[in-house]
């Protein structure tokens, strides 16, 4: 049997990990993504969908923060309703896993977003990487804002077709 080089078998963990991660150690609590609702631009949904964004698990508070500042604009941009932390009129929850793995001259990141309905049911998957290229350093500390924007763009983006075709 032939073997796998260890960064695809290491992205291969990870990823079965995040899929039953469950643990609530290193998250940040999004609650600066404020229900906010001004005009819907290009590319917006017609959607009565109010998403909640539930802490992030993984990821590093300097690594997070762009990522929920840009999901929040993203949103806006595409139409689709946010919904504070403390408001119970949030349709869908949306959860997010991640990880940072080094090997020689890059870090890739790697996502898992599930959306859940308020009771606690999944209902949809997004999940993908993002890979850095770097001159040192390893793990979180290696990965630009940029990136973590890319990932909310990629996100929100596939989460906008999602509900499109989900809710009216």
């Amino acid at each position: 049997m032939k073997q796998l080089p260890g960064r695809i078998t290491a992205l291969l963990f990870v990823a079965a990990a995040l899929s039953a991660c469950t643990s609530t150690q290193d998250v940040l609590e999004p609650s600066a993504i404020a229900a906010q609702q001004s005009g819907a631009t290009t590319g917006a949904i017609s959607t009565n969908a109010r998403i909640q964004i539930a802490p992030i698990v993984g990821a590093s508070v300097e690594a997070a923060t762009p990522l929920t500042e840009r999901l929040a604009v993203r949103a806006r941009e595409r139409g689709i309703r946010l919904a504070g932390s403390a408001d119970a009129t949030a349709t869908h929850v949306l959860k997010g896993y991640f990880s940072a793995l080094t090997e020689g001259k890059e870090t890739v990141v790697v996502y898992v977003w599930d959306v859940y309905d308020p009771e606690g049911t999944r209902l949809h998957r997004i999940n993908g990487q993002q890979k850095v290229q770097i001159s040192g350093g390893d793990g979180w500390s290696t990965v630009p804002p940029a990136a973590m924007q890319t990932i909310a763009d990629s996100t929100i983006d596939q989460l906008s077709s999602w509900l499109a075709g989900h809710t009216g």
